[in-house]
């Protein structure tokens, strides 16, 4: 089955077939230092294809942080929001469940910059033993610190039985060309302590019912049919098996978190016959694409 999964030159080869798109941003979009501009184009073009539903694109990223502050890092990088619709991001997931909690006390994992995923929420953030709800958003030092450097204060809050938001499934993300820890690592290491944790963001359902929620609503609320949405993403543990789960197509994105893997990390290297890879995952993309272009 994986020697039929096609490798694509261009996205326009199947475009035609969908009229939604639930795109990944790290790893799609940009790299952590430079924008893909070939993959904004794609998107653009996209868009703007002739049809009896307009063409829609939902931005899904596992960012712990709403998903306009995405949007104005976006901007910073030069991806033209005319590449997209809308926003959703695990912070916001994140937000909906912290809101379910009102007046919670929360010990934060993560650093400061993710502090906005609380604004304006009813709750305290508060040291970790007077907490009643951790919320992990990264590691406090991603550039220096492993999850072992937090098995002490995991373990502690686990044996009390507190449950953890995971506000960041990835386990980790590329920069350049390093892979940076995410909180998915933190909540493997919480899980793995016997602690209960809540995870908002791909690849569980929810965050794909929400986009297609959030599609549909641009167009008056009218139903998607799932057979002409893909998931585009550069990550077999989240993107592809999260659209496996939800019953949607997927485009793997293989210069990206398995770029090493696939040996294409360097630049002037090209993606060869990527099946036997490809057959020892436990889910499969529809198809595969260097890079996101059109």
């Amino acid at each position: 089955m994986t020697a039929r999964i096609p490798t694509l030159a261009g996205f326009s080869g199947i475009a035609e077939g969908y009229d939604l798109i639930l795109c990944d941003v790290w790893g799609v979009l940009h790299d952590g230092q430079k924008a893909h501009p070939a993959a904004s184009e794609a998107l653009i073009r996209f868009r703007a294809l002739p049809g009896p539903r307009r063409r829609r694109v939902v931005l899904v990223s596992n960012a712990p942080r709403p998903g306009d502050g995405v949007g104005r890092i976006l901007d910073r990088f030069g991806v033209p929001r005319e590449a997209y619709d809308a926003i959703l991001t695990s912070g916001d997931l994140t937000r909906d469940l912290i809101r379910a909690r009102p007046g919670a006390r929360i010990r934060h994992l993560g650093p400061e910059r993710d502090l906005g995923v609380f604004h304006g929420l009813d709750l305290t953030l508060v040291p970790e033993a007077e907490a009643d709800l951790v919320v992990c958003t990264g590691l406090f030092d991603d550039r220096a610190e492993t999850p072992e450097d937090y098995r002490e204060e995991l373990t502690r809050l686990a044996g009390r039985g507190l449950p953890m938001i995971c506000a960041n499934p990835d386990l980790v993300v590329e920069s350049g060309n390093r892979l940076i820890p995410c909180a998915g690592l933190l909540a493997q290491a919480y899980a793995e302590c016997g602690g209960p944790v809540i995870y908002a963001g791909k690849p569980h359902r929810p965050v794909y019912e929400a986009a297609v929620a959030v599609a549909a609503s641009l167009d008056g609320g009218g139903p998607d049919d799932l057979a002409r949405v893909i998931a585009v993403g550069d990550a077999i543990r989240t993107d592809i098996t999260g659209a496996s789960g939800f019953g949607i197509a997927s485009l793997l994105v293989a210069r990206g978190i398995h770029a090493e893997e696939l040996g294409v990390s360097a630049e002037h290297h090209r993606l060869g016959d990527v099946a036997e890879w490809l057959a020892r995952q436990p889910v499969h993309p529809s198809a595969v694409i260097e890079r996101l272009a059109w």
